[in-house]
């Protein structure tokens, strides 16, 4: 019986008109149950078997449901993986066509497979860690040339496709394949374009080689880390406009040949370090570079006969540090640079055989040059140490020029200059037309006068107020004026 029919029947009977009463039933009356209660019981049986009926064919259309969701699930995932598998089998075939063939299937079936996404980046860049031998040279046969060329189209897709899932396009906030992991560890690249890219999971460039320019121009690299330790960039390399926001990301131990450039790049947060990296013959620039906040090392750095340039860079709060690195030929400049509110230390620092320009702007922070090592020309002209305080305890000025400025303004005004310690034994160090405006310049207590530097005529026998110099009987010499 249906819920409805049982439903039915009992209000017909409700309904139905009462029989006479008879005797025998006036009889028994005062013994039995009463109509009403009759009626309640079989419509609340009703009621409660019709709903055991509902909700029991509930149940099973749920189950049905779940089933027919995991078998389509099971069969999806099936298919996903016989995808997987003739996609990887393409991928290690002998052609390069089979293999560009599947280099695209994986790349589709990581824009369909959302769970194994990070698999199917996982083996594109595997691909790219491979063994890529150098070019043939003029003397191998055109099928060597024919096949290296091959193999290097194949690699150009993966960088291009890797590249293109990682670009922001229309109206979208993020790129399809942004936020997965990238392992290129010891890859070469001969070439690439990651320019505009977005990166913000880990990213792994260690020991990777760039035998040919490469581009990162306006690329960004939020949050994670990201790696070039020991990566050898033996062509140019452009992180202009680049973007890193928070995170870490490391050259250390990297060995710079050509020119490489962070044009107008920001770094904000986080950290970026260059410690112990190897800079030769090519220019390395951050020009009208900003640095917000975080800290930058090039802590053991060399530069050897190449370039540095922080031209018109800005350095707002955090800190920078050159300690130990080592300045051997070539030119380094800091000309309109500002640094405010920074911690910045060239301590242990070696300036040898190059031309090193000064002409900042430090205020307020610290300024470090203790212990540096002076043989070669550096310039302050144009410097400018406002509050703050700048010192080059224990520095030693051993041959070459330093100047505090030749001819043009170098100004001290407020804060504190200290040369504790300090030791001028050979370097012609000159205060010619500095000015000293209410700040405190000491150089009362060095370790060696041998060379003392020279200031303007009459300031030596007049110093005027904040300009602490050795008395000369204490030194058994006195500080110098120009010819």
């Amino acid at each position: 019986m249906t819920f409805l029919g049982s439903l039915f029947d009992t209000v017909s009977l409700i309904l139905a008109p009462a029989p006479s009463p008879s005797p025998l039933a006036n009889q028994s009356a005062g013994s039995a149950s009463p109509l009403w209660a009759i009626l309640l019981v079989g419509l609340g049986g009703s009621l409660l078997g019709g709903a055991g009926v509902y909700f029991g064919a509930r149940r099973s259309e749920r189950s049905l449901r779940k089933s027919a969701q995991e078998s389509l699930q099971h069969e999806r995932t099936r298919l996903l993986n016989e995808r997987f598998a003739t996609a990887a089998e393409l991928l290690g075939h002998d052609e390069a066509a089979c293999r560009l063939a599947g280099v695209h299937a994986l790349a589709g079936l990581a824009d369909d497979w959302t769970e194994r996404r990070q698999t199917c980046i996982d083996v594109l860049c595997a691909y790219l860690r491979m063994p890529y031998p150098p070019k043939p040279d003029e003397t191998a046969f055109p099928e060597q040339h024919l096949a290296w060329q091959a193999n290097r189209e194949v690699r150009h897709t993966v960088i291009r496709i890797i590249c293109n899932h990682l670009r922001v396009e229309g109206t979208l906030s993020t790129a399809s394949w942004d936020g997965y992991d990238y392992d290129f560890t010891g890859a070469v690249f001969d070439g690439g374009d990651f320019s505009n890219t977005r990166f913000r999971g880990a990213v792994n460039f260690s020991a990777a080689t760039f035998t040919d320019d490469v581009n990162f121009f306006d690329v960004e690299f939020t949050g994670g880390e990201v790696s070039f330790d020991r990566a050898v960039f033996s062509g140019a390399a452009s992180f202009d406009f680049a973007k890193f926001a928070g995170g870490k990301v490391s050259f250390d131990r990297a060995v710079f040949t050509d020119s490489v450039r962070f044009g107008s790049a920001s770094f904000a947060g986080g950290k970026v370090s260059f410690r112990s990296a190897r800079f030769t013959n090519g220019p390395l620039s951050f020009f009208d570079a900003e640095f917000t906040s975080g800290k930058m090392s090039f802590d053991g750095a060399v530069f050897t006969n190449g370039s540095l340039s922080f031209l018109g860079a800005k350095f707002i709060g955090g800190e920078v540090s050159f300690r130990s690195t080592k300045f051997h030929g070539g030119e380094v400049t800091f000309q309109d640079a500002k640094f405010t509110g920074s911690k910045v230390t060239f301590q242990g620092a070696e300036f040898a055989n190059s031309g090193v320009i000064f002409g900042a702007d430090f205020i307020d922070g610290e300024v470090s040059f203790d212990r540096a090592v002076f043989s070669g020309a550096a310039s302050f002209d144009f410097a400018k140490f406002a509050g703050g305080k700048v010192s080059f305890d224990g520095a030693v000025f051993r041959r070459g020029w330093v100047g505090f400025l030749d001819g043009r303004e170098s100004k001290f005004l407020e804060g504190a200059v200290t040369f504790f310690l300090a030791e001028f034994t050979g370097s012609d160090v000159t205060f010619h037309q500095a000015e000293f405006v209410g700040s405190q310049v000491d150089i009362q207590r060095v370790a060696s006068w041998t060379v003392p530097p020279i200031f303007d005529s009459g300031v030596v026998a007049n110093p005027p107020e904040g300009l602490l110099l050795p008395p000369s009987d204490t030194t058994g010499e006195s500080a110098g004026s120009p010819p």
